[in-house]
């Protein structure tokens, strides 16, 4: 029986992903820093192991296979922390892993590198400016991307994979944000909504993930992982919204104004340290008010990654578990 050892397991992508080697037959070695919440995920996970990424570089464990998910995922903070949680971190795993003799290594990186205040059609693994400085996110995502590919021989493969817009049952960011707005300040409308978005479900995410660990193609590459099917912003809200029966509610803006007003708020909020995150940043501007969507083919052909459930299931499923809880 394999042994894989996941980091970040008790997050929202982590638990999935928990799930997805328990059901295929794998001895699951599940760690994060919340002992707690990793009980939480027996009898899923074989073992539970409640540390640091400093703590986990320092043990002596048997795995085949890393599966690094931990990370700190938001859109705004210092470069320190960043840094110290995605760039440190992940070097930290790195030695975990060339210490234990594990033979591969899937580290979970982010589309977000690929942003800017431009639309862009069916993005290559290749096509990001290594230099994207849009946010502290995106910087420490890039560095320790590099790491990762400098880390790849004959002892540890390493694969990197990129999916887009994760939404699903105990998603804590990208759905929960857009009822927010929609029952404060409205959901921002920016060329009418018809900018095309791609978002993958949770459970695609895990097996893509799935997929990387058991392909020998993929050895030393980086895939896009999305649902491969983008659509206009205003089409996937009202989706939504319909589903859990409420009334969408548009607030048209301009994208070079709220680009113009991001750009004075973050510096405002660097000048002063003040640690909340900005009403309006220009990541998010660059989010939804232009289109992104991903070429997956590299994907489908190296890993056999074909998405097994479809968005409007995604979205249907955690409707049906939203009306339930709320």
């Amino acid at each position: 029986m394999k042994r894989i050892l996941i980091t970040g397991a008790t997050g929202f992508l982590g638990g999935h992903t928990v799930t997805e080697f328990s059901k295929h037959g794998y001895y699951v070695i599940a760690t994060g820093r919340d002992q707690e919440k990793l009980a939480k995920l027996k009898p899923s996970a074989n073992e539970t192991i409640a540390c640091t990424l400093s703590d986990l570089a320092k043990k002596h464990l048997e795995a085949d296979v890393v599966v690094h998910i931990a990370a700190l995922s938001t859109i705004w903070g210092s470069w320190a922390d960043f840094y110290n949680a995605n760039v440190l971190g992940t070097q930290q795993v790195i030695q975990f892993c060339q210490k234990n003799d594990i033979k591969k290594l899937v580290f979970i990186s982010s589309p977000s590198i690929y942003s800017g205040r431009q639309h862009r059609l069916n993005i290559h693994e290749s096509a990001y400016n290594p230099k994207n400085k849009l946010n502290n996110y995106i910087r420490s995502k890039i560095a320790a991307e590099k790491l990762v590919q400098a880390a790849n021989n004959n002892n540890l493969h390493t694969v990197i994979l990129r999916p887009r817009g994760i939404f699903g049952i105990g998603d804590t960011s990208i759905v929960p944000r857009l009822i927010k707005a929609n029952n404060t300040i409205g959901l921002p409308l920016i060329n009418n909504g018809q900018n095309q978005v791609d978002m993958t479900c949770v459970e695609n995410v895990a097996h893509a993930i799935r997929l990387a660990v058991e392909s020998k193609k993929a050895n030393g590459h980086t895939y896009n992982i999305t649902n491969g099917e983008p659509r206009p912003f205003k089409d996937i809200t009202g989706t939504l919204f319909k589903e859990i029966n409420q009334e969408p509610h548009y607030k048209r803006l301009s994208p070079n104004s709220l680009y113009t007003m991001a750009t004075v708020l973050e510096h405002i909020y660097s000048l002063l340290r003040i640690p909340n995150e900005p009403a309006i940043t220009r990541y998010t501007v660059c989010t939804l008010g232009y289109s992104q969507t991903l070429d997956i083919s590299s994907a489908r052909k190296d890993l056999g990654y074909a998405p097994i459930i479809s968005l409007d299931a995604g979205l249907k499923k955690y409707a049906d578990n939203y009306k339930k809880n709320n």
